[in-house]
């Protein structure tokens, strides 16, 4: 199902932009009807800078509704403009000509930064990457721990309390913590203890490769905290509902009566039974983290990631990247559940999907 899923959104998400308002073709021509008629005439014949690209197979502005967007500017250049983006084709070829190209894993160039698609996210991709790894890595870490606790003190006034810290950050979305360490801890109200944007220093070059690490560490903080807490509710009451489950069992009853201890009980017999479910689920869990968490993250604090590229993509009508962009998070996120329903079979043979389907 991964190859007709990918479809289907490409095919959905060309549908919205096709209906939606502006475009690359409408920014220029007001770009250029901000200049005075020679000056845009020698500004788009003269290529370079932000009117050169190489035209994608993208949703395409109805000429006529250029033509009225652009008023004094000449209807050749406009034309010229249309058709150098390939924008003069019908819908439906634009998109199979997109769709054949995305097969190849050729992406084109965008249509205002003069770098080809996949140089952009192969330069940021690392950093999305690499928030979504410390992210994952410190929920687990968090998460395991408090949620084995919270079993074994069921009802306790220490499941009480943990229960509330759960909730208040399963309700507040990640970018809300963002804001709130930024005013406390980035230079706004309070202290300036960290950095406010970029995962790195101006003269990180220039720095040995101790003073690398501590600076990437230093940079890196602020995101990674406001994600983690927002991200390790879920996974702690799934790692509670899951030991609990096992707690109750025939085969714990019958560990204590063998004369075990309750945490050789825990980590002998109960711990390998109900960590299955969680560890399976470590793809799945990055993988939300990437999709939901790290977009707005790098947004706030100005991380060069694929969520910004993204972002600055639909703010600049720039149809490759923002539609390259989705392709690959659409993809990793397939092939990330495809991951995940493996190594369910892993940990737990006892789960046979032929049988189920049969």
């Amino acid at each position: 199902m991964m190859i007709p899923t990918l479809f289907g959104i490409m095919v959905l998400n060309f549908i919205i932009v096709q209906a939606a308002p502006g475009g690359p073709v409408e920014r220029m021509v007001a770009q250029l009807t901000s200049l005075t008629g020679s000056d845009a005439t020698s500004r788009f014949t003269g290529g370079g800078g932000d009117f050169a690209g190489k035209a994608g197979s993208v949703q395409a502005n109805n000429l006529n509704s250029v033509y009225r967007g652009a008023r004094g500017l000449d209807p050749e250049i406009v034309a010229q403009i249309t058709k150098m983006y390939g924008f003069d084709k019908p819908p439906v070829e634009r998109f199979w000509l997109m769709m054949g190209n995305y097969a190849r894993f050729d992406f084109g160039e965008s249509f205002f930064r003069s770098e080809r698609v996949v140089t952009l996210v192969l330069q940021t991709l690392p950093v999305t990457i690499s928030l979504g790894l410390w992210t994952t890595l410190l929920v687990y870490l968090v998460s395991i721990p408090l949620g084995i606790r919270k079993a074994v003190q069921d009802g306790s006034a220490f499941d009480v309390w943990t229960s509330w810290a759960i909730i208040i950050g399963y309700a507040i979305p990640s970018f809300l913590f963002a804001i709130v360490l930024i005013i406390l801890f980035a230079g706004g109200n309070y202290v300036h203890w960290f950095p406010l944007k970029g995962l790195t220093s101006d003269n990180w070059a220039e720095m040995n490769a101790g003073q690398k690490v501590l600076d990437y560490l230093w940079h890196i903080t602020l995101p990674v905290v406001a994600m983690v807490i927002s991200g390790f509710a879920s996974l702690t009451m799934l790692t509670k509902n899951c030991f609990l489950d096992e707690i109750h069992k025939q085969y714990v009853l019958t560990a204590r009566a063998k004369g075990l201890t309750e945490k050789q009980v825990l980590y002998g017999h109960i711990f390998r039974n109900a960590m299955l479910i969680v560890i399976a689920g470590f793809p799945s869990a990055l993988l939300r983290i990437l999709f939901t968490s790290a977009l707005l993250i790098e947004i706030i604090f100005s991380l060069n990631g694929l969520g910004l590229l993204g972002y600055e993509a639909v703010v600049n009508r720039d149809y490759p990247v923002m539609f390259g962009t989705l392709y690959i998070f659409t993809l990793i996120g397939l092939v990330f559940n495809l991951i995940g329903d493996v190594a369910y079979m892993l940990v737990d043979p006892r789960i046979d999907f032929d049988r189920r389907d049969a």
